[in-house]
């Protein structure tokens, strides 16, 4: 198991939740906006912000924090993350923010304390590059975005 250590964020509302996983068998934990007035942001139809958590992180290296939307707000309201996973690398120490995007058409209010995003923590395998004279052929050779029929 990885373990990551957080810290606040200064000015942070150290009342709120840390993340933390909803049920024994969740791959995200989900994490709260933690906005500096503890108010809310309104997120108009087709905008997207930056709403922080409060947190700050260390990831172990070897490990990566992905960032994903809660599946009950895209479902329900259209709000999902544009670089969806979003990545957060081990040696990123900065403030944790969620760059969320309402897709409805319709305003959407960010109240502070809502659950905005579920982190998934992951392992990483680096690899090195090599500028080689051919590649291997395979079936498939340079057939791209839907080469593999319309259900694949």
């Amino acid at each position: 198991m990885a373990v990551i250590a957080l810290s606040w964020v200064e000015g942070a509302d150290q009342s709120l939740p840390l993340p933390c996983y909803q049920t024994a068998g969740a791959a995200g934990a989900d994490v709260c906006a933690n906005l500096p007035d503890r108010g809310q942001v309104i997120l108009a139809a087709g905008a997207r912000a930056l709403v922080p958590t409060g947190l700050r992180v260390q990831i172990p290296e070897g490990f990566e924090m992905q960032m994903r939307p809660r599946s009950g707000l895209a479902l329900k309201h259209g709000i999902t993350l544009p670089n969806s996973p979003g990545t957060i690398d081990s040696d990123y120490r900065g403030p944790l923010g969620v760059i969320v995007m309402n897709a409805s058409d319709a305003d959407f209010v960010i109240k502070h304390g809502d659950r905005i995003a579920q982190l998934v923590v992951a392992p990483v395998v680096q690899a090195r590059f090599e500028l080689a004279e051919g590649l291997d052929e395979t079936a498939r050779g340079m057939g791209g975005f839907g080469s593999t029929g319309q259900n694949g």
